[in-house]
C-alpha cells in the first residue's frame, strides 16, 4: 500500500515550488523519481514543497468564488453566471456536485503529504545532512508538515463538517473511514496548531509560502472563534474559546512582525491604473500597471499566509484566475473602451449587492473607493465615431471637431448616489463622458426612481484585478496574483470580535478603530469627486480619521447605517452583525464570507434578506456542503459497501 500511494502522489508530473523573496526554489520534475528518492534529504524537501501545492486550488478556479461570496449578502449573481446553485441553494447543489468533490480530493491530497512526510521526516536519520542532519531541523518541517495538515482539515470542517481524521499513512489497503464529529475534527486542528507554533519561526523572510508561527497563530485564533461562535451546532466550544482567540490573535499583533499597510488601497493598487489624463481635446495615455506593483503586493508585510503562484512560465499551472470574475461589461456600451490586460476579462460571475454598497461609509471611509471600481479610461486609438465636441457643448470654439473624451480620459463612469440624491436624468445626458451609469436617477423630481444598474452594468470589485498576467497571449487567464488566505487585518477583526463576545465592547472597539484609522482619508488625500459631486460631502481634501470612528451607539442601537436584520433586537446580536458588516468593509469579496456566516449561524437570515437571487430552495440545511457521492461509493462498512441508508446515516442533512 505504501509503495501505491508513493505512485499516486509522486508521479504525477507535478512541479514543487515555494516563492524566495530572491529567487525560487530548486524544483524537481518528479515524473521519473522512485520511492527511494522520498528516503533522502533532498527528497523529503521536496515533499514537504510538495505539500504545499494543494492551498492552490482555491484559486484555480470558479471554485473560489462559488463555495465562498455565492450565496451570501454580499454578492449577487451577473449575467453570465455560472454554478448558479451555489448562489440559489437550488437542487443542483447535491452530492454529484464537482466542487464539494474538488473540495474533498484536494485537501485529503494534502492531508495525505503531510502525513507521508511527518512519518518519514520523523524516522529520517543521517547527521551528515546539511537541511534535516539535527533533529531542531526535522522538528521546523514537522511543524510546517502539522500546521498545514491543520489547515487543509480547517477547509473541510467549516464546508462539510465532521469528516474522516486521518493521520498516519496507511500500511494496508484501507477502505473504512467514519466521519468524526466536528468537536473532534476542531480539538485535532487546535492540537496540531499548538504543537506547531513554538517551532517555527514568525516570519519565513527568504522563503514567503511557508508556514509560521504567525500563521499557525492566527488559525489557531481563527479556529478557537469558529468553535466558540456556535450557536446551536456542537463544536466542542468551551468558555474559554475567547480567551484562546484573545491571547493567540495578540500574541500575533504584538510579536509577528506583520504590520498593517499605512494604506488600504497599497494592498491591491497593481489594480490602479498608472497613465496620464490628458486636458480636453487632447489625448493622453492608456492606464497601465506594472509587474513591479504586482509583486509589491505580493509582498506585503501584512499578509501572512498565501497561495504562491509564479510567473515563470515553465513552472506555472493554472495559475490565479479569480481575476476574471468580478469585472463588469466594460468592453460594450461604453465607447471609447476594448477589452483590455488593464481592465481584464468581464466573465461577469458576480456583482454586489445592495447591502455591500450601502454598508460602506463613502464620505469618510476610503475602503469603498479602494475596493470598487468606478471609472473606466478610454483606451482605443481611433476616433471614428466616437462622440465629438460641437458648437452645443464645446467648452470653448477650438474644441469643436475633437473628441469629447482623449486617451486617458474618462469614458465610462458609475456613480454610486444614494437614493436620496437621485440625479436627473436630464443632467445625465450632458454630461461629457460616454457612458455614464446612475445608481439612483429619475426623470423628474416628482418620478419614481431608477437605475441604471445591471446584471452586466454594476461595480467591478477590482482587489483581484490582474493587469499583467503569465503571457500577453489575448485573454489570457493565468495570473501572477498569489491567493491570500491571512493577512493582520483580520487578525484584528478577531480579536475584536473576541473582545465583543465577552463583552468588553471598549476593547473591541480599540480594535475595530485601528483598521477605520487606516481606512479613513488623510489630509489632503486624493478621493474621488462623487464624494462632493453626488453624495453631499465635504469638498475639501481634510482628514476623516475623526469622522469615522466607530462607536458603542453602532451596536447598543438599531443604527441605520449597520443595515440591522429586524430579527436582531439586542446589544449582543447587534455586535455580531455589526463585526460582520466590519468585515464587509474590510475583506469584501476576499473569500471569507459563506464561512463567516455559517460560523456566526447567521446564514439564512442574512442572505434572505440581502440575496434577492435567493430560491425558495434555500434552507438551514445549507449551512454543510454536501458529502460526495463518488466518495461514499469507495467506502465500506465491514468489509461491504455502504448500502443506501448507509449513505443517508453518512450524509449531510437535506442531501
Amino acid at each position: 500500500m505504501k509503495k501505491s500511494f508513493y505512485i499516486q502522489l509522486f508521479t504525477s508530473g507535478i512541479v514543487f515550488f515555494l516563492f524566495s523573496c530572491k529567487k525560487f526554489i530548486k524544483e524537481e520534475l518528479v515524473t521519473t523519481l522512485t520511492e527511494e528518492y522520498y528516503k533522502t534529504d533532498v527528497g523529503l524537501e521536496d515533499l514537504v514543497k510538495s505539500a504545499y501545492t494543494p492551498t492552490k486550488w482555491y484559486f484555480e478556479g470558479e471554485q473560489s468564488y462559488a463555495m465562498t461570496n455565492f450565496g451570501t449578502d454580499e454578492f449577487r449573481e451577473g449575467d453570465q453566471f455560472n454554478h448558479v446553485r451555489y448562489n440559489d441553494y437550488d437542487a443542483n447543489l447535491n452530492s454529484t456536485d464537482p466542487f464539494v468533490s474538488g473540495l474533498w480530493a484536494n485537501n485529503y491530497a494534502g492531508i495525505r503529504r503531510c502525513n507521508q512526510g511527518i512519518e518519514m521526516i520523523s524516522a529520517f536519520n543521517d547527521p551528515n545532512s546539511n537541511v534535516l542532519g539535527t533533529q531542531a531541523k526535522k522538528d521546523i518541517r514537522i511543524a510546517e508538515l502539522r500546521a498545514l495538515r491543520a489547515f487543509y482539515y480547517f477547509q473541510l470542517v467549516r464546508q462539510l463538517g465532521g469528516v474522516p481524521l486521518i493521520l498516519t499513512v496507511p500500511t494496508e489497503a484501507q477502505y473504512e473511514f467514519p466521519r468524526a464529529s466536528m468537536a473532534d475534527v476542531y480539538a485535532q486542528i487546535i492540537n496540531d496548531l499548538r504543537a506547531a507554533g513554538p517551532v517555527l519561526a514568525w516570519r519565513n523572510t527568504t522563503e514567503r509560502g511557508r508556514a509560521t508561527r504567525a500563521m499557525a497563530y492566527h488559525y489557531l485564533a481563527k479556529t478557537y472563534l469558529t468553535r466558540g461562535s456556535a450557536v446551536t451546532e456542537q463544536r466542542g466550544q468551551k468558555p474559554t474559546d475567547m480567551d484562546s482567540v484573545i491571547f493567540y490573535a495578540n500574541d500575533v499583533i504584538v510579536n509577528s512582525g506583520h504590520v498593517l499597510e499605512a494604506d488600504y488601497g497599497k494592498l491591491f493598487d497593481a489594480a490602479y491604473p498608472d497613465g496620464t489624463i490628458p486636458v480636453l481635446g487632447e489625448n493622453g495615455s492608456a492606464p497601465l500597471s506594472s509587474k513591479a506593483k504586482i509583486d509589491a503586493n505580493n509582498a506585503s508585510n501584512e499578509i501572512i499566509f498565501a497561495a504562491q503562484f509564479s510567473s515563470n512560465l515553465t513552472l506555472a499551472g493554472l495559475n490565479n484566475t479569480t481575476h476574471m470574475y468580478y469585472p463588469s461589461q466594460f468592453d460594450a456600451g461604453v465607447p471609447g473602451m476594448v477589452r483590455d490586460f488593464f481592465n481584464g476579462r468581464p466573465f461577469r460571475r458576480l456583482r454586489p449587492t445592495d447591502y455591500t454598497m450601502d454598508i460602506f461609509d463613502k464620505i469618510n471611509d476610503s475602503r469603498f473607493f479602494k475596493t470598487f471600481q468606478t471609472v473606466y479610461y478610454r483606451n482605443v486609438v481611433p476616433v471614428g465615431t466616437l462622440p465629438l465636441f460641437t458648437s452645443a457643448n464645446a467648452p470653448n470654439p477650438s474644441l469643436v471637431g475633437k473628441p469629447r473624451v482623449g486617451i486617458g480620459d474618462t469614458a465610462g463612469l458609475y456613480i454610486v448616489n444614494p437614493p436620496n440624491l437621485p440625479l436627473l436624468t436630464s443632467t445625465l445626458a450632458n454630461m461629457r463622458y460616454y457612458a455614464v451609469f446612475a445608481r439612483n436617477k429619475q426623470a423628474s423630481a416628482s418620478a419614481p426612481i431608477t437605475t441604471d444598474y445591471s446584471n452586466n452594468k454594476y461595480l467591478t470589485m477590482w482587489k483581484f484585478s490582474d493587469p499583467i498576467r503569465l503571457t500577453t497571449t489575448n485573454n489570457e487567464a493565468r495570473g501572477i496574483r498569489n491567493g491570500t488566505f491571512v493577512r493582520l487585518a483580520e487578525t484584528y477583526l478577531m480579536i475584536a470580535e473576541a473582545h465583543g463576545r465577552k463583552g468588553d465592547y471598549a476593547t473591541a472597539l480599540t480594535y475595530v478603530n485601528v483598521l477605520r484609522t487606516r481606512a479613513a482619508y488623510k489630509a489632503s488625500e486624493a478621493r474621488s469627486p462623487q464624494i462632493w459631486l453626488y453624495m453631499g460631502g465635504p469638498s475639501t481634501l481634510a482628514s476623516t480619521t475623526a469622522t469615522n470612528q466607530a462607536t458603542a451607539t453602532l451596536f447598543t442601537t438599531n443604527a441605520a447605517s449597520e443595515l440591522y436584520p429586524p430579527t436582531v433586537t439586542s446589544t449582543e446580536a447587534r455586535f455580531i452583525h455589526f463585526i460582520l458588516n466590519e468585515r464587509t468593509r474590510e475583506l469584501c469579496g476576499e473569500f471569507y464570507r459563506w464561512e463567516d456566516l455559517t460560523r456566526t449561524e447567521t446564514l439564512f437570515d442574512r442572505t434572505k434578506l440581502f440575496n434577492p437571487d435567493i430560491s425558495s430552495s434555500f434552507a438551514q440545511f445549507h449551512k454543510l456542503r454536501p458529502i460526495p457521492y463518488f466518495e461514499m461509493l469507495k467506502q465500506k462498512i465491514n468489509g461491504q459497501p455502504m448500502t443506501a441508508q448507509e449513505m443517508t446515516a453518512y450524509q449531510n442533512p437535506g442531501y
